[in-house]
């Protein structure tokens, strides 16, 4: 069990600091992992593809997608299909073709900017929700394909959308907002499941962990761990707790084991919580103090959940620190030019392959196992805002505060 790593750090009562100093010295090769033949149809899809876009090495998408007419805040690819959910400033939510960019459906009905697009895990459904407070659900019409969407219902009751995440077994939606509330919602119904409260400032992230349960955190450095069924919290952890202190939580992430937490903060700090016992077993120091830490992504080496993990952490300092957690040691540090924005894990069997966007214009495909950089993504004329992996992860999706989303290959694809 994964408490077993970290059981001993439970009983101190001196936080632990782990810094830059604690880099282990060799990273050992967890191996490749052998393919699946179901892989095959993956392929295929990637290379209906286009050919690089420009050889100039300064536009290395395969495709683009101009059609928001600013910013685009959000986007998210399809589990399965080479399609795509964009969402930006223009108020408009587009589903379109990754491989050639044509509109499949445009999603109308917001009032203000879209910042969020979400599919629910059997790919049916695609939630949109907005600085309008609007949350507005698309299915899927027959099943020959996945061309025909139809308007399903809209879901009201937060003020303004911080995010949306849907259940990973079924098609229960949840939703953070700005006025302190978490939201649950049964669909198709739309009927609401559960208004969780006990945030005092705005929801800024939140998910459901791979057993189904909900840890939430606000923007006023609370931290609750929730059962779906019950209003009340399991647990909660106050920034007034000197151990606990991050200066509003910004990024927030839980082990496939569904056993630890890691949490980062406005000023920099990250913690290490363990879910059973709702307490912060360690402090992680490897960013700048004051810079944002702005995503926390957990990757799986091994192709395994079991054990506390591996997890990057990344800020606006620019750099991605890649911790193991049985140890609570650095492995290593990625670097961009500007602020992380994004990080996204790459599926098993390709486990060890991390993918990072950031303000400075790029994204960039890491081995993280020993740090290298397998590639590099071109083509913003300004931050990328987010993106999101598809086809197995094979392809990146990016969304840019230009105003276009760009399709990459996550590796240089042989010609």
């Amino acid at each position: 069990m994964a408490s077993t790593h970290h059981d001993d750090d439970e009983d101190t009562n001196e936080e632990q600091y782990i810094t830059a100093d604690d880099v282990l010295a060799e990273v050992p090769d967890d191996g490749d992992q052998p393919m699946d033949e179901d892989d095959d149809e993956l392929t295929d899809m990637v290379g209906d593809l286009p050919a690089q876009a420009s050889g100039s090495g300064e536009d290395n998408s395969v495709q683009a997608f101009p059609n928001h007419q600013a910013s685009v805040f959000a986007v998210a690819v399809h589990p399965t299909e080479g399609l795509a959910a964009s969402g930006g400033e223009d108020d408009l939510g587009y589903i379109w073709d990754i491989t050639d960019g044509e509109v499949i459906v445009k999603l109308t009905g917001h009032t203000d900017s879209v910042t969020s697009t979400a599919w629910s895990n059997d790919g049916q459904l695609i939630a949109t929700g907005g600085m309008d407070g609007k949350i507005r659900i698309w299915r899927r019409v027959g099943t020959e394909n996945y061309r025909t969407w139809e308007f399903l219902t809209e879901l009201q009751g937060p003020d303004e959308v911080m995010f949306l995440r849907w259940h990973p077994k079924g098609n229960v939606l949840l939703a953070g907002s700005n006025d302190t509330t978490l939201w649950l919602w049964q669909l198709p119904s739309g009927a609401t499941m559960q208004v969780f409260a006990g945030h005092t400032g705005a929801v800024q992230c939140g998910e459901f962990t791979p057993d189904g349960m909900i840890i939430s955190a606000c923007a006023d450095g609370t931290l609750i761990y929730w059962d779906p069924r019950s209003p009340n919290p399991i647990f909660k952890l106050v920034g007034t707790d000197a151990r606990f202190s991050l200066d509003g939580i910004t990024a927030l992430g839980v082990n496939g084991a569904s056993t630890l937490a890691v949490v980062g903060g406005a000023a920099g700090g990250v913690r290490v919580v363990s879910l059973s016992k709702g307490e912060v077993v360690n402090a992680l120091g490897g960013h700048t103090e004051g810079e944002s830490i702005e995503a926390v992504q957990f990757l799986e080496f091994t192709g395994t959940s079991s054990g506390p993990g591996i997890v990057a952490t990344g800020a606006t300092d620019g750099k991605i620190c890649i911790w193991d957690l049985a140890t609570m040691r650095l492995r290593t540090t990625l670097e961009h030019e500007d602020a992380i924005t994004t990080l996204l894990a790459v599926p098993p069997p390709k486990g060890h392959l991390l993918v990072s966007a950031s303000a400075d214009k790029s994204l960039k495909t890491w081995d993280a196992r020993a740090g290298t950089l397998i590639r590099q993504h071109k083509g913003h004329q300004g931050p990328v805002l987010g993106a999101s992996l598809g086809l197995g992860g094979s392809v990146i999706v990016s969304a840019g505060d230009d105003g276009v989303c760009l399709v990459y290959t996550t590796e240089q694809v042989e010609e």
